[in-house]
């Protein structure tokens, strides 16, 4: 029922008599008042659904803007009408509505549209239109008002909005080849001449600001079409194309005959009603019985258990996604006039358009979503341009690296709002499809140039290849929509798609590897960073001061304020408290803070403050000694806040930080943020293991989902999805992916196809897999049950090498697993000792479980498994414990070292036998305080070694470093593990030592053998190597390429390459690599090492008399030297004690300081910098003096495991 008042407006525009349409003088106010009712219209679009039934478009305005355009004011206000009517229903609504009654209203609307769309299916109102256009165009930009550019617009809107109007496929019903409702409308707008209009508007460099709209005409123009087949037309039909169609009705054909044949076989000689029952043995039915069949013997192929079953029905949201583009065969003259307008496009308008394009859609001058008409356009016509006549010159606009990027990124953007927004991921793999299709187009494109005769083009082709291929983010576009494909969202046309545009990539990609030989491609990596929960000190006090000099400068001052303090007994404890007892962390646990405290006093300058502070604390936590026993001297407790004042304390975050960080570290609770920082580098490719990235079952299962529709693919996609299956079955030996039930029903119902015949390539294939299959399955019998399931790698090489294999090689790297002993064991050792203060439980743990070794991280994390903790964080050691030694603990000490100091592991042996537990630091600090050692590396691990390296020359001594680079990596394990591995140390020294011998045997044979200019020129790469490696701070393998004739020679000669194999350079891998590599783990140093001990022998010779020899008796010089300083360092421990009571002399001092002088240049400085700094000048001078470098002795770093 149409409104009254709505009603009456329209009544008032005019009426129609016969073909003259008679208006009303009221009629521009009637049309301006339908404009109002349109701009408050409820949501039902009730006022746009009244003027569609009363079909006023057609009846009133389509007449006044055909006999009524003199009349200016009426003919805008018409137009603006029009635009508004002929909206799109998508755009009415917002969305497509879900609610019955909102989706009665949108296809209500939409019938609507498309009556409008019947009724401009003429060419006298798109005369009208053309008209206006050309005459508005004829105008100059100094002679256009604003009205006139309005108008322009809202003619192409209303343009646009009619060609947007989805066809109504039930009530049209039209073939390929008879001229549908859009294709009437086409031809209106070529007799109209609006077709060269919109070319005029697309090459008129004064009329960019309408590039959009007319790129949106075009496509929606063209969205019907196939550009390949447009470009054929009226060329005749080729052999290959007849060829096609005869394969296609052979193969309708064949299944005809097949399907007669099968229903002769059917009817029976007798009635059906005779046909009989029988029992089919060991097929059971519900109960127990066999199953009883009714029907005849030529049924019994047919029977399955599913008959007479009820089809389980599909929910909506499961649903695969529906195919919404249709392609047509439209009318023959429609589709030359399709065909001309689109080589004029290419040749005059489409590098103009598309750059414009691309500027607004860089500019964002565009709407959202307009990027996809450009994609659109940009397949389209560069497909078009590929069949016609390929002339590269034509599309030079979008053939390039920057496309390929825009592409990729948009791409990649629609990929991730698809995985986001849930609600909206059928329109954004719409866009992706688009997207996808533009992509491939220019891939082809690329392809067809690598073809061209003229070597500019191929040369452009090959260099967009070499940068599409190097950078890292095109290689894993495919991969990402392969595993993440959903055929809820997306249609199986997007699926075609991707199949045949990674078919092209591998292609195109495994023919320029095979062209280069090597290809070095971009490789991004991200390395996770764990952000420190601790702030630094000098963030959180802001007046600490780091440096040791600074500290050192500091104490003199302090101490003698302590000295006064000291000595007063009057010092009052009670005025300061150490803890906060309004604080929610228990006081036990308030420890740490009060050292901080005191360490803020310290560097406050408020000696009196700390001292009080360090008194009390004793007195609040007397248990472990940890601000000093309770009987500690004066002297002792000003060494204990020296202690105090340079000891690395961990601060904590005040209580404002923390109020800001609350909301930030609310998901960090249970573990440290990680930040992902991207390293970019470089590495050598291979083709192999990047299809391996393709081996997965996400993949695999997207192959199989297209392949069976397989009577509905082309021939080129079932080629692109047998190639693809193929590479992986074949050319990896992963077969065994394709061992999956349903794979083998689609192979069945292939194999028994009447029309198998035309599928030759599939049925190789089948045929090949189930022969593997059934090869394994004579093996393994496990195979039949591995049909079930889906398989990955791992399983697969399970399959094939044998269950279990995989456990056996990760089992090293796997942790034992805790059984029910052990579990109760650990129970109970930590509710015993869980509450003792002043000790570990984690360390006390360690010492009492002797089942199997465990680390202390695995404790841990099993304490939190089993609920007995509730994270991990409770076992963080706090706090410093700073304990001074007694008297007795220094003579336990010297006890110790007096007894182990001939052993080979005097460090070791003190700290499993000392009762004070303490640090490997705290240790070391302490003897080198008492004069027992004078440096640091007398008590490093000794290493005994079998071979001398006297025996040796110096290029073996250099390469003999090299050679025990296991060793060198050994020593930085911890110490428990070289333990466990001390026994088998002198076979690998021996083992070492002979090929040390070997390798310097070969080089002096090749060097006589005529290879010293391939000796020079392994030489130069290894030197020019280890440079690289020192200025980029990284290392990657390096392949040795040999440019010349004698050294290819060289290379493929077995001495030489025995030779690499000593030097420690990698063979290529089988099938993988072409060159021979210098590993990534060889160091500068190593690599320049092995470079110097290739030099020729006649020039080791010169060269070693500069060497100075070994003295036989130095020895014996070095034995007198360290029993003389034992001597030193006892007379040094006597002097303190008689210092300490108060009884040495000043003559005794100074002749004990004397001697020390004396000993001090005989032995290496304390401090490690030092001693990297003489290794660093012994490098330094190796090369002065033609040898590699002296050996350095090997040594254990000493690590404090109260700093880590």
């Amino acid at each position: 029922m149409m409104n009254c008042e709505l009603l009456a407006t329209c009544s008032a525009l005019g009426y129609l008599e016969g073909d003259t349409y008679h208006k009303e003088p009221d009629c521009l106010e009637s049309v301006k008042d339908l404009i109002r009712y349109l701009r408050h219209e409820d949501e039902t679009r009730d006022v746009r659904q009244q003027l569609g039934a009363a079909q006023i478009l057609q009846s009133d305005l389509l007449p006044i803007l055909t006999q009524h355009r003199q009349d200016k004011p009426l003919f805008d206000a018409v137009i603006r009408l029009m635009v508004n009517l002929t909206q799109p229903a998508l755009l009415c609504f917002g969305s497509l509505p879900k609610e019955p009654s909102f989706r009665h209203h949108f296809l209500q609307v939409l019938t609507y549209l498309q009556a409008y769309k019947v009724a401009f299916a003429s060419e006298k109102a798109f005369g009208v239109l053309s008209e206006t256009l050309y005459e508005l165009l004829q105008l100059g930009w100094e002679e256009r008002q604003e009205e006139d550019n309005l108008l322009i617009e809202r003619i192409l809107l209303l343009v646009r909005n009619i060609l947007h109007v989805p066809a109504d496929l039930d009530q049209e019903k039209k073939i390929d080849d008879d001229a549908s409702v859009h294709d009437q409308l086409l031809w209106a707008i070529h007799l109209s001449g609006l077709d060269d209009l919109l070319l005029f508007l697309a090459s008129s460099s004064a009329e960019q600001q309408w590039s959009l709209h007319v790129l949106e005409i075009v496509a929606l123009m063209f969205r019907d079409q196939n550009p390949e087949q447009l470009a054929r037309v009226g060329q005749g039909r080729l052999a290959q194309e007849r060829s096609a169609d005869v394969a296609e009705l052979e193969v309708l054909r064949q299944r005809e005959m097949a399907e007669k044949k099968t229903r002769a076989l059917q009817r029976g000689n007798r009635h059906s009603r005779f046909g009989g029952s029988y029992i089919v043995q060991g097929l059971k039915s519900i109960g127990e019985r066999d199953v009883i069949f009714h029907k005849g013997l030529h049924n019994l192929r047919n029977y399955s258990s599913d008959l007479g079953k009820q089809l389980q029905k599909v929910p909506k949201r499961r649903q695969a996604a529906r195919e919404l583009s249709m392609q047509r065969r439209s009318a023959l003259n429609v589709r030359l006039f399709l065909r001309d307008f689109c080589s004029e496009f290419l040749e005059n308008c489409y590098n103009r358009l598309m750059g414009s394009v691309k500027d607004h859609l860089l500019r964002e001058k565009a709407q959202q979503h307009d990027e996809t008409y450009y994609m659109w356009a940009l397949a389209f016509f560069m497909a078009f341009n590929r069949a016609a006549s390929f002339r590269p010159g034509l599309v030079s606009e979008t053939l390039s690296v920057r496309t390929f990027h825009f592409i990729e990124q948009n791409l990649t953007n629609y990929y991730e709002m698809m995985l986001t927004d849930r609600k909206e991921a059928a329109s954004w793999a719409r866009r992706m499809h688009l997207a996808l299709k533009a992509y491939q187009e220019l891939l082809a494109t690329v392809n067809e140039m690598d073809m061209s005769p003229d070597e500019a083009v191929r040369e452009s082709s090959r260099i967009i290849k070499n940068n599409i291929f190097y950078v890292m983010e095109y290689r894993e576009l495919f991969l990402a929509l392969f595993r993440k494909f959903d055929e809820r969202c997306q249609p199986r046309s997007f699926l075609r798609d991707l199949v045949e545009t990674t078919h092209l990539f591998l292609k195109m990609l495994e023919r320029f590897c095979r062209s280069r030989g090597n290809l070095v491609v971009q490789n991004k990596r991200k390395k996770r960073k764990k952000k420190k929960k601790v702030l630094d000190q000098a963030i959180v006090s802001g007046n600490v001061s780091s440096s040791p000099e600074e500290l050192e400068a500091v104490w003199p001052t302090l101490a003698e304020q302590l000295q006064c303090y000291t000595q007063n007994p009057e010092l009052s404890v009670d005025s300061v408290v150490p803890f906060d007892a309004a604080s929610e962390v228990p006081v036990e646990e308030q420890r740490s803070e009060a050292m901080v405290r005191i360490q803020d006093c310290l560097l406050a300058g408020q000696a009196p403050q700390a001292l009080t502070l360090l008194r009390s604390a004793r007195e609040v936590w007397p248990e472990g000694d940890v601000f000093g026993c309770q009987d500690i001297s004066p002297e002792e407790e000003i060494e204990l806040l020296k202690q105090i004042l340079s000891a690395p304390l961990p601060r904590q975050q005040g209580p404002e930080e923390r109020g800001a960080e609350e909301e930030e570290e609310e998901e960090e609770e249970e573990e440290e943020e990680e930040l992902q920082v991207v390293q970019v580098s470089e590495k050598e490719f291979n083709f192999l293991d990047y299809l391996k990235r393709f081996a997965c079952s996400t993949v695999v299962r997207a192959y199989v989902l297209l392949l069976r529709s397989y009577q509905q693919n082309s021939a080129h996609t079932n080629h692109c999805i047998v190639k693809m299956l193929h590479r992986l079955a074949h050319d990896l030996k992963m077969e065994a992916l394709l061992f999956q039930l349903s794979v083998f029903c689609l192979f069945n119902h292939l194999l028994s196809d009447p029309a198998a015949g035309a599928y030759k390539e599939l049925v190789t294939f089948a045929r090949y897999i189930l022969a593997k299959f059934f090869a394994l399955a004579a093996v393994n019998q496990k195979a039949f049950v591995e049909l079930l399931f889906w398989k990955n790698t791992a399983v697969v090489r399970e399959m094939t090498e044998g269950y279990g294999s995989l456990d056996d090689r990760s089992s090293r790297r796997r942790a034992p697993a805790w059984s029910p002993k052990e579990e109760a064991r650990l129970r109970e050792l930590y509710l015993a000792h869980k509450d003792v203060e002043g000790r570990d439980v984690v360390e006390v743990i360690l010492g009492h479980l002797n089942t199997v070794p465990r680390t202390r991280k695995q404790i841990i994390h099993h304490l939190v498994q089993l609920g007995l903790a509730d994270s991990v964080k409770d076992f963080q050691r706090k706090g410093t414990h700073i304990v001074l030694w007694t008297e007795d603990q220094e003579l336990e000490l010297q006890r110790l070292f007096e007894e182990f100091r001939d052993s080979d592991d005097v460090l070791g042996h003190i700290m499993k036998n000392i009762t004070a537990k303490r640090s490997r630091a705290r240790i070391v600090d302490k003897l080198l305080a008492l004069g027992l050692v004078a440096e640091r590396r007398e008590l490093y691990k000794k290493r005994r070694k079998k071979l001398a390296s006297s025996s040796l020359p110096s290029g073996a001594e250099s390469l003999k470093d090299f050679c025990q680079e296991d060793l060198e990596e050994e020593e930085n394990l911890p110490e428990e593990e070289s333990e466990e591995e001390g026994e088998g140390g002198s076979e690998a020294e021996q083992v070492q030592g002979s090929s040390v011998l070997s390798a310097e045997n070969l080089g002096q044979s090749l060097h006589q053998e005529g290879f010293s200019t391939p000796l020079l020129w392994l030489q130069n790469c290894l030197i020019r190597a280890a440079d690289d490696r020192e200025e980029d701070g990284c290392s990657q393998a390096v392949p040795l390429v040999p440019l010349t004739e004698e050294n290819e020679e060289a290379m493929e000669n077995e001495q030489f390459q025995q030779l690499l194999r000593k030097l420690g350079v990698r063979p290529p891998a089988s099938g993988q690599e072409t060159f021979w590599r210098i590993p990534a783990k060889l160091s500068p140093t190593q690599l320049r090492r092995v470079a110097a001990s290739l030099s020729q022998p006649e020039e080791e010779q010169k060269l070693q008399p500069e060497l100075r020899p070994e003295v036989p008796g130095e020895q014996d010089s070095d034995e007198e030297h360290r029993k003389e300083h034992r001597a030193q360092a006892l007379r040094a421990l006597l002097l303190a004690r008689k210092k300490k009571a108060g009884l040495a002399s000043p003559e005794e001092e100074d002749t004990v300081g004397k001697e020390q002088l004396k000993a001090a240049p005989k032995k290496r400085q304390l401090l490690d910098s030092d001693e990297e700094q003489e290794e660093d000048e012994g490098r330094n001078r190796a090369p002065e003096l033609g040898a590699p470098g002296i050996q350095k002795k090997k040594r254990f770093q000493i690590e404090d495991d109260e700093d880590d």
